[in-house]
């Protein structure tokens, strides 16, 4: 064997070589990441800050979140802790200028940032129990839909293939321990047309499946995230991130959602009317609003019917029927082509 004087060895940004010796002379020679490399960690951002590229949130506990380009950690008592009994962390989308002059304990500000900038809730999914299923059959994933009130999952009725943006999305919430979705249900900018996730506002109803996924898809999009329509899984793991973070109870999910939403048999509403967004503090949970009740969320959960092929699930109740009857577990085969009334949707965020 040819021996050389010198050896040159070549690696890409955030790789080391690792060399050892064993005891019959032989020489190893191992590529390892490189944890100190600037490139292989992101940096990071605190609260109220604007996050100039892909950067880490850690809260007051030590738990971890990233926070997309372009957006601000809230500054706002608790808006920014990532666990605990109504607790939650929050993201805003507005200007970097306009990050640097709010005053978070100013009420009145906030309230005016709520009500016009874009906002995001995460859900740290990487802190939930493996009680969730992505194939229908075992429930051992943390990210995946649950089985509050029974329900089968399987290709003759519910069931959700692990493909496209659902499979993005699970390999994003394997990287980063969670995903974002919208702190409102999603509304309409009547100026601008714009799609938004604001405070005030009546949630866009009276739309079909075909029109909430491509409206849904427009919330954000750039080279780092993107939004679509939510799935069962994302659904089920925010419901499993109340009950574990006992913000909810099991009762409150799968059996009456009366005392956290626009119901019929809410006193604190007018019967059958679909109230503006973030109406009710009480309706909030984990810093996100209006989850039961007030209207009935379009997912893009399957349901598959002998007369009616590759219908898509409506998730919850509405302010049109009782908490006790339509819980914010429940499920109902909705058809592609109808528009409903007080059926309205959320949009999820995939990050690369």
């Amino acid at each position: 064997m040819k021996r050389y004087e010198e050896l040159v060895l070549v690696a890409s940004n955030g790789i080391k070589f690792e060399v050892s010796e064993k005891t019959n002379g032989a020489l190893i020679i191992r590529a390892t990441p490189c944890s100190n490399n600037a490139l292989s960690k992101p940096p990071t951002v605190l609260a109220g800050e604007y996050a100039t590229e892909l950067s880490v949130y850690t809260d007051k506990d030590g738990n971890n979140a990233v926070v997309p380009p372009g957006w601000t950690v809230s500054g706002a008592k608790n808006e920014n802790t990532i666990w605990g009994k109504n607790e939650g962390l929050v993201i805003y989308c507005i200007p970097k200028k306009r990050a640097r002059t709010m005053h978070w304990s100013n009420e009145i500000e906030l309230e005016d940032l709520q009500k016009k900038y874009d906002q995001l809730t995460w859900v740290p999914v990487e802190k939930l129990d493996s009680n969730g299923t992505l194939d229908g059959v075992k429930f051992n994933e943390k990210f995946g839909r649950r089985d509050y009130q029974n329900n089968e999952f399987s290709e003759s009725k519910f069931y959700e293939p692990l493909e496209g943006e659902l499979a993005l999305q699970f390999e994003s919430v394997k990287k980063y321990g969670g995903f974002y979705i919208s702190r409102y249900n999603i509304s309409e900018n009547w100026e601008t047309g714009k799609t938004q996730s604001v405070k005030g506002e009546k949630p866009w109803i009276t739309t079909d499946f075909n029109k909430a996924r491509e409206v849904a898809a427009t919330l954000v999009g750039s080279d780092t995230i993107k939004s679509h329509l939510p799935y069962g899984a994302e659904y089920d793991s925010v419901l499993e991130w109340f009950i574990k973070s006992k913000s909810r109870n099991l009762s409150e999910i799968a059996e009456d959602s009366t005392n956290w939403g626009c119901h019929w048999n809410t006193k604190s509403t007018h019967k059958g009317h679909v109230v503006k967004t973030g109406s009710c503090e009480s309706w909030c949970n984990n810093n996100i609003c209006d989850f039961a009740g007030n209207v009935s969320e379009l997912t893009q959960e399957k349901y598959e019917d002998k007369d009616f092929s590759d219908q898509y699930v409506i998730r919850g109740g509405n302010c049109n029927y009782d908490g006790s009857y339509y819980p914010v577990a429940y499920r109902v085969a909705g058809i592609p082509f109808y528009s409903y009334e007080c059926i309205g949707f959320r949009a999820t965020i995939y990050i690369k």
